[in-house]
């Protein structure tokens, strides 16, 4: 006896153009949502969105080269900022599927910015959340600096032995004050994963990637809706968001308040809530790119 439509659920792993197996998981029937994780997380990370938004769209989760069950390529030449929009496009590829909202947090949202300069007619629109780390020209060098003894770190010590120092990072001790039993399961997320991957990832992926400011030219030129979700206690990814919103031409920026860096998890209902709203006026054609009268050198008008 049938007792309703179940929600579609598939697993699978797809294979990229380099022969590196990527764990993918489809929940839920619709209009597709590719979700691109951060480097703390996971596939798993996005529990929060797939429970909400599966209900009534295809969401796709993917375990980034490196984070296991995907392969881990043994090469640092097998990990970069191209690489990552190329693995994303072999998702849709797999599936078969030819756009998709593309949302990413942290690593995964500069990946989301990076996939509309690449391939914007495969985008139905771009959210990048909690994205900037080293694209602040005054901190860029300490974050290129720090990444590297980041990847060290994974290298020498192992994730189970750093990943509380790394759960506990300025961005992230908020998600441990508001959600403890939320936090320790991003940390032991973190412990699980693959070291050597997690090592490559930030030597050959964070430690390398442009800044936007060096994209300029083709930020100006990406009119996809764009929605930028910042924590205001995310410092580095501020300036950042700021200047995605300046430059980005169909922009819109929320700015969470007492939130860090780990923003579907610390304020999923604030962090739903928006994405829904955003995915509702671009299906409805009501996200444009900013009305010319909107003048930023203009205060008050006088004539």
């Amino acid at each position: 006896m049938n007792f309703g439509n179940h929600s579609e659920e598939r697993t699978m792993y797809i294979t990229t153009n380099d022969e590196v197996q990527l764990w993918v998981e489809c929940h839920g029937t619709g209009t597709p949502i590719l979700f691109i994780h951060e480097f703390g997380g996971n596939y798993d990370s996005w529990q929060p969105q797939i429970h909400a938004f599966s209900r009534r769209y295809q969401c796709i989760t993917y375990a980034a080269r490196g984070y296991p069950p995907s392969s881990v390529p043994q090469a640092l030449e097998a990990y970069s900022q191209q690489r990552a929009v190329d693995d994303a496009l072999a998702v849709l590829d797999g599936l078969g599927i030819a756009q998709a909202h593309i949302v990413g947090l942290s690593m995964g949202g500069v990946a989301a910015l990076h996939f509309g300069l690449n391939a914007p007619e495969r985008a139905l629109s771009l959210t990048i959340a909690g994205a900037g780390y080293g694209c602040e020209p005054e901190t860029e060098a300490y974050f290129r600096q720090v990444s590297l003894q980041v990847g060290e770190n994974f290298a020498r010590q192992g994730a189970k032995a750093f990943a509380p120092t790394y759960a506990l990072g300025a961005s992230r001790v908020q998600f441990q004050n508001k959600d403890p039993l939320g936090w320790q399961r991003f940390a032991d997320r973190l412990a699980e994963h693959d070291s050597l991957g997690a090592s490559l990832t930030m030597r050959g992926v964070q430690a390398r990637r442009p800044a936007f400011y060096q994209l300029e030219a083709q930020i100006k030129a990406l009119h996809l809706p764009v929605l930028i979700m910042v924590g205001d206690e995310d410092d580095h990814c501020l300036q950042p968001g700021l200047y995605l919103k300046k430059h980005l031409p169909a922009a819109g920026l929320a700015i969470l308040p007492k939130t860090g860096h780990t923003l579907n998890l610390e304020e999923p209902q604030l962090f739903n809530q928006l994405l829904a709203e955003f995915f509702a006026q671009v299906e409805s054609g009501n996200w444009g790119v900013r009305d010319p009268r909107a003048n930023p050198a203009q205060i008050m008008r006088t004539d």
